[in-house]
């Protein structure tokens, strides 16, 4: 049972995330733990925020998955509690995001009136030209999980994923 569930864990390492296709689902932190009872697979997964349209995609991509490397009895279990958070990401997912044009979230971010879920503060480093001489323009950008910036510099509207 074990070579099997390090198996999956190689296996949730390609299913990558619909809107972010350049960050695996491992990366983003989703996955909270895979199980085998009997011959049932189960992942349970914590959405980025409550009510992402892309967690029924990501659930069918790793049935698809599964199904295709021998694994056929399959649970999805989606868990909202603990509520996922950016610290939850990898650094190496981190890094992808930056390398992709999303400015990455950091703790950096963080300044003494700024909380997980309160408005991102401007000065986020630009992900293009790499000043932070950057303006919030609305917190809510491509997808509700990101806020739109534009650098002062450079000129260029960019992504920042939000730290939550």
């Amino acid at each position: 049972m074990e070579q099997a569930i390090k198996k999956i864990w190689q296996l949730l390492q390609t299913v990558c995330d619909p809107e972010i296709p350049i960050l695996s689902i491992l990366d983003l932190g989703i996955v909270r733990e895979v199980k085998i009872n009997n011959d049932e697979v189960e992942i349970v997964i914590t959405p980025t925020y409550t009510g992402c349209p892309a967690m029924d995609m990501i659930a069918m991509n790793i049935r698809l998955a599964l199904i295709e490397n021998g694994f056929h009895k399959i649970k999805i279990t989606h868990i909202l509690s603990p509520a996922w958070t950016t610290d939850w990401m990898s650094a190496s997912g981190k890094e992808k995001l930056k390398a992709y044009g999303i400015a990455p979230p950091t703790w950096s971010d963080a300044s003494s009136d700024h909380v997980r879920g309160g408005a991102p503060p401007d000065h986020v480093e630009c992900p293009q030209c790499h000043s932070t001489n950057t303006r919030l323009i609305s917190e809510f950008g491509s997808t509700a999980c990101k806020a739109l910036y534009q650098c002062n510099d450079c000129k260029e509207p960019f992504d920042h994923f939000k730290c939550h």
